[in-house]
């Protein structure tokens, strides 16, 4: 058998190996997202949406309409808030998480295994759980406060003679509480694999806890960080169900999934709100593209060769 037949068999056995895959791709993700293209492009409202077509009238009214409706800017400047804050506090608080429980102690399996919870358990049931507990009239929150604070409900309040965003505060809150045991699970595996040669090197040389976290930790964990980082932007950009259950995109929460969902819902306005989704994933695409050109190279760590 010659060498070309033979990869020729090889690529077809790959192509059919892969090919389910390929197919329940194009049916979940390609096609709707044409279709989602195709109706931002056109003005669809729900009750002609049966007339839209491929052959339909294209215009990019929907987009002009989106861009300069009062709000959208607040809404993705909010976005862009909530997205930032959130991920580097679920970030910070599973690195802390991750090298406070480390190390091998009584109890240390139930320990992690609890800190899972907020990521496994229904939205749902947290978000109600949140809203008891920082109700301003029942809730325990406000049983230890002065005077009560309306953290779902009241867009500012002041701190310390300033004024501060709080319904948009809280909903960052749940957001780095609900989802920093995606991080401590990453940061925990990549501290677990960890040579312990250079610990030991570092504390046999003087090193204090800060300098062995800064020299020989941190610079070992900022390539699995970088991940993190990219992965929880996108995950919390698009993010609609959190916000959308403690505050109904209400008090200054506004995010753009909400948006695009009231756009959908209140006003029937397919067109606007698939074409504010696209704006969304266009400020996606934009952020990995610069997260692949300046971060998304070679090297082993951080400064590495």
């Amino acid at each position: 058998m010659s060498p070309r037949t033979l990869r020729q068999q090889e690529g077809r056995a790959g192509l059919a190996l892969i090919s389910p895959t390929l197919v329940i791709t194009l049916v979940v993700v390609v096609l709707p997202l044409l279709w989602a293209i195709m109706l931002a492009f056109q003005d669809v409202r729900l009750i002609n949406i049966r007339r839209a077509g491929l052959f339909g009238r294209y215009t990019l009214e929907n987009f002009v309409y989106v861009v300069s409706e009062p709000g959208f800017w607040t809404s993705l400047v909010n976005t862009l808030v909530y997205t930032v804050a959130g991920s580097a506090l679920s970030i910070a608080i599973g690195l802390v998480a991750a090298l406070a429980l480390r190390d091998r102690f009584r109890g240390r399996t139930l320990v992690r295994a609890s800190i899972l919870i907020p990521y496994v358990a229904p939205v749902v049931a947290v978000a109600f759980l949140w809203e008891t507990m920082l109700n301003p009239q029942y809730g325990i929150v406000n049983t230890w406060l002065r005077e009560p604070i309306a953290f779902l409900t009241q867009a500012r309040g002041e701190f310390l003679g300033v004024q501060v965003p709080v319904a948009l505060l809280t909903v960052i809150a749940f957001e780095a509480w609900r989802y920093f045991p995606f991080a401590f699970l990453f940061i925990l595996a990549r501290l677990q694999a960890l040579p312990a040669e250079l610990d030991e090197a570092a504390v046999v040389d003087g090193a204090t806890p800060t300098q062995r976290f800064r020299y020989v930790i941190l610079p070992q964990l900022w390539r699995i960080i970088a991940l993190l980082s990219v992965l929880r932007f996108v995950f919390t950009f698009t993010k609609f169900d959190d916000v959308y259950l403690l505050t109904g995109g209400g008090a200054g929460t506004e995010v753009v999934s909400v948006r695009v969902y009231n756009f959908l819902t209140a006003r029937d306005d397919i067109g606007a709100s698939a074409a504010q989704a696209i704006v969304l994933a266009v400020f996606l695409v934009v952020f990995l593209t610069f997260y692949l050109r300046f971060f998304g190279g070679g090297g082993d760590e951080r400064g590495g060769k």
